[in-house]
């Protein structure tokens, strides 16, 4: 069964600056990796819908929504945060990145295919309910977490992220919830200088000191994600799915290369094969060498649809 490949033109059109490294330039830098590499064909690649206000609103304060909406621009940019800001297509693009998650949980829950890649923009890691920042205006992931248990009635969705950068969003949205099992590991210190004060039980965290490599990462799967995932058995996997720990990515200082992105994933796809009818979606977070994110994305995406 073909991997689903979710996009939008919308989310070439958000754009910070010529400075800012979460830039257009990353969609396309995957897209043409995807063609060089020859692995478009087997993909069904289709445009991601906007997200229903009703999705937002399970996860983002009505308020918080309101204020985005409110503050959008008619021209030029206006800052949320030194590092976040908003132009007048922003919200567009975050509803059809938030929108790609949604529809890609529709799709696997719906069996029209098992595993599925958002390449989207903006991210969302960061976003909290009633916060943007780090890049993030809607939490792509935490949109999509709900709508598979609201809609389709889950109740053992697990998350996992491989950011450089904690997913401090995405804790704050679910800590606690018994439903949500999270795991992540991330170089710490650094920002958003978060996820080590007591994480709640349902947060699997393993920060990570500057320049640890696979033979750091690979244990911490092995070790501790796959037994606690075991246990938990998901029937839905998500993929906050960063490639800026990557040894090329001057955003951190970590020393990833692309076998132990395609390892990671096959990781979890092999989770999803025992527990989850093979079902995984994953949704672009960071990644900003433009080469490194787009070699990293080919052999994410290979593994997703084991090839």
């Amino acid at each position: 069964m073909e991997t689903l490949y979710l996009t939008h033109p919308a989310c070439r059109l958000h754009e910070m600056g010529d400075w800012h490294p979460e830039c257009p330039a990353r969609l396309d830098a995957i897209s043409d990796q995807l063609l060089s590499s020859g692995l478009m064909p087997f993909l069904v690649a289709e445009d991601a819908p906007a997200v229903d206000a009703a999705d937002l609103a399970r996860v983002h304060d009505p308020d918080y929504l309101a204020g985005l909406t409110a503050r959008s621009p008619a021209e030029g940019h206006v800052p949320i945060d030194p590092d976040t800001l908003m132009n007048p297509h922003t919200l567009e693009a975050a509803r059809h990145a938030a929108g790609a998650g949604v529809a890609a949980v529709d799709a696997v829950m719906g069996g029209a295919h098992q595993t599925a890649f958002c390449a989207v923009r903006p991210p969302g890691h960061h976003a909290e309910g009633n916060r943007a920042m780090g890049f993030c205006f809607y939490n792509n992931v935490a949109v999509a977490a709900r709508h598979a248990i609201d809609v389709w009635g889950l109740t053992r969705v697990a998350i996992i992220d491989f950011d450089v950068h904690h997913g401090n969003g995405t804790e704050a949205i679910f800590a606690g919830d018994e439903r949500i099992l999270m795991c992540s590991f991330f170089q710490h210190p650094f920002f958003p200088n978060s996820g080590t004060e007591a994480p709640a039980h349902n947060m699997l965290n393993t920060p990570l000191p500057a320049y640890s490599g696979g033979d750091a990462v690979r244990p911490i799967v092995t070790d501790r994600w796959l037994p606690a995932l075991a246990a938990f058995k998901p029937e839905l996997l998500l993929i906050s799915a960063g490639f800026d720990a990557h040894r090329e990515d001057d955003m951190g200082q970590m020393g990833l290369v692309e076998a132990d992105y395609a390892w990671i994933t096959q990781q979890l796809v092999s989770v999803a094969d025992r527990h989850a009818q093979g079902r995984v979606v994953s949704v672009l977070e960071g990644g900003y060498n433009l080469s490194a994110l787009g070699r990293s994305v080919v052999a994410h995406i290979r593994a997703l649809a084991k090839l």
